[in-house]
């Protein structure tokens, strides 16, 4: 069961429903269903192929007490009232949800069907404990007397049953405690549960509403019933059957997305023709005036220069601050980048779909790890060429710094899962899984490619830098790091912000996001305008000859990690949480997410001032 009010998925029998005879059992999960929250477990709802079944009896339940003030409410009140969703699942399809009223039929494919409801006039909850279980299926084209299920709907309805339990029923059962497949005979049948009837009919919305009927009380003993509904479905294959749970039925249009490509694109072009319009001209006019041999009036008079040749022995001089953290945060943006570029190209190809469960989570997990190898080469070669003398500690710096910070976040998040009782809390064993997968591959790998990228020469620059390090002259306002943080990281952010909110939605609101070629388009424009504003940024800092630009590039493009953390506060109002572990369960994930993107984005900032200075000094004649 989820819940977009507080967060925490919860075990489906902590609540006081129907158990399976012998008790539920759990299904075999993979790790990315663990880490997801998601605990697949048997139902005692009864079905057999293409057989309807008209009100057929589950079981009598104690809810507890009734809701009284100054009472403590029961279980089933607390979680309609958090708003929890049953999630189930029949042949690996989950269930969508049909909401009936006077008017309109509604049916949603994402986040379930609601637990129960609080009524509007009397505040109280009530439990849903009649579903329209409707299943539709295809014939096999090859085998006639086979069928596939293709889809699966429930509606669901809370009706007041007056009953009397059968005589092998426990009158005594204690709070929350139930005794499966009781029949109880009911005082006040609608037309579907009447068994003296003529005309079998399944329960509607018209039976449940009619005048005289009453909801259910989420409280005392509640008698819970099912409908079964087959029909055939000849247009829709199984091979198609999860295509509307991937569109959630075209609730959000592909127009959207592409408006967003769009908008994205307007702000590479004006980017770029910034770029163009500046950069070409002035490097040009830079390249003509530095390049030009001075004539005998030029030499009388020692013309003083100008602009950003006047750094040249100093351009590539090593960060003034822990040149040692700055290759360690590029090792690890290098490996996060790689890591996420490949898992968005394995799901635009399809390898990684919703219906393969908890797939996504453990192709992130396995990349991650096995791009730990890029992390070390990336690392040592950036730190020889900063000329530095601890390799060590910079290699176990970007083995331990960032996963440790990510397993400390995890570790925490499980103790608040345990605190609140909530599936999200991992078992022991998972947590070994995942320390050997840090352990005994990462760690490996990423000393490993530290190996090979010591044994590289450092990179080579175009130009020799001196001893004496150039005084830097006063810099105007616009080129402090508080600005550059500011403008460099709103470009970025608003390329990408349209599909940041369906991420979110998807993540915290259990929607489904399967437009990865999409996402890969936008990825990409995303890295290309951090990039572009970098390059942008870097050259004017040069032309105010003030060479310190490695780690300004590196906060100039990360900035759009703090946006995207600045975001997450906004989205959060969404999310109707009321609770504590909620707020850090939220800001401690979104943390670490933007952390990521941070480092991602500076990476590929650092990068792109390398080979735009690298150019840019080697096209110049230093005397």
């Amino acid at each position: 069961m989820t819940s977009q009010k507080t967060l925490l998925p919860v075990d489906y029998y902590r609540l006081p429903f129907c158990q399976p005879e012998g008790g539920p059992k759990m299904d075999h999960e993979n790790l990315g269903e663990f880490l997801a929250g998601d605990r697949i477990e048997s139902s005692p709802y009864r079905l057999n192929m293409k057989v309807d079944m008209y009100c057929e009896q589950l079981c009598i339940s104690n809810l507890g007490r009734g809701e009284q003030k100054g009472v403590s409410p029961n279980k089933m009140v607390r979680a309609i009232r958090k708003n929890y969703h049953n999630n189930w699942i029949v042949d690996n399809i989950p269930a969508a949800s049909k909401v009936e009223d006077d008017s309109t039929v509604t049916t949603r494919y994402w986040q379930g069907f609601p637990v129960g409801f609080i009524a509007t006039d009397t505040k109280k909850a009530y439990v849903h404990n009649h579903v329209n279980i409707e299943i539709q299926y295809h014939a096999v084209e090859t085998e006639p007397n086979k069928a596939r299920i293709v889809r699966f709907t429930v509606e669901p309805f809370s009706i007041k049953h007056d009953f009397e339990a059968s005589a092998d029923d426990d009158d005594d059962a204690a709070e929350g405690t139930n005794k499966p497949f009781k029949v109880a005979d009911i005082q006040n049948p609608i037309e579907s549960c009447n068994p003296k009837a003529s005309n079998k009919e399944h329960t509607r919305y018209e039976m449940v509403y009619a005048r005289g009927r009453e909801p259910q009380p989420a409280s005392g003993r509640v008698l819970f019933t099912y409908d079964v509904i087959w029909t055939e479905n000849k247009e829709l294959h199984w091979a198609s059957r999860w295509d509307v749970y991937l569109s959630m039925d075209n609730a959000i249009p592909a127009k959207v997305h592409w408006l967003s490509i769009a908008n994205s694109l307007v702000i590479v072009i004006v980017l770029s023709a910034m770029i163009a319009a500046i950069l070409v001209r002035n490097l040009r006019r830079d390249f003509s005036r530095y390049n030009r041999l001075a004539t005998d009036e030029e030499k009388a008079e020692d013309l003083e220069e100008f602009g950003w040749k006047l750094v040249h022995a100093d351009v590539f001089r090593p960060p003034s601050f822990s040149p040692l953290l700055l290759a360690v945060c590029c090792g690890t943006g290098a490996q996060l980048l790689c890591m996420a570029v490949l898992t968005i190209i394995f799901s635009a190809m399809g390898f990684l779909s919703p219906a393969n469960r908890g797939a996504l989570i453990m192709a992130q997990l396995l990349l991650y790890v096995l791009m730990g190898s890029v992390a070390g080469y990336v690392t040592a070669r950036l730190y020889k060429t900063f000329k530095g003398k601890s390799w060590q500690k910079a290699t176990a710096a970007v083995a331990f710094g960032f996963p440790g910070m990510a397993f400390l976040l995890f570790i925490i998040m499980n103790i608040v899962a345990l605190s609140q009782g909530s599936s999200d809390a991992v078992p022991p064993t998972t947590m070994i899984v995942l320390l050997v997968l840090w352990f005994g591959i990462s760690l490996p790998l990423v000393f490993f490619g530290a190996y090979f990228g010591y044994k590289q020469d450092a990179i080579e620059f175009p130009v020799n830098t001196s001893s004496i390090p150039r005084q830097i002259p006063d810099q105007p306002w616009f080129m402090g790091i508080p600005f550059t943080l500011l403008v460099g990281g709103i470009l970025p952010f608003g390329a990408c912000f349209v599909e940041l909110y369906f991420i979110l939605a998807s993540v915290w609101m259990d929607q489904y996001y399967y437009v990865f070629a999409f996402l890969f388009l936008v990825f990409a424009i995303l890295l290309i305008t951090c990039a572009e504003i970098t390059v942008l940024f870097c050259y004017f800092q040069l032309c105010g000859e003030n060479y310190h630009w490695w780690w300004r590039s590196f906060t100039t493009a990360g900035s759009t990690g703090l946006y995207v953390f600045l975001y997450s506060f906004v989205y959060f109002k969404q999310l109707e949480a009321n609770q504590l572990a909620t707020y850090v369960l939220y800001f401690g994930y979104m943390g670490l997410a933007s952390l990521a993107l941070f480092l991602m984005t500076g990476f590929v900032g650092v990068t792109t001032c390398l080979v735009f200075n690298k150019t840019i000094f080697g096209s110049i004649k230093i005397d």
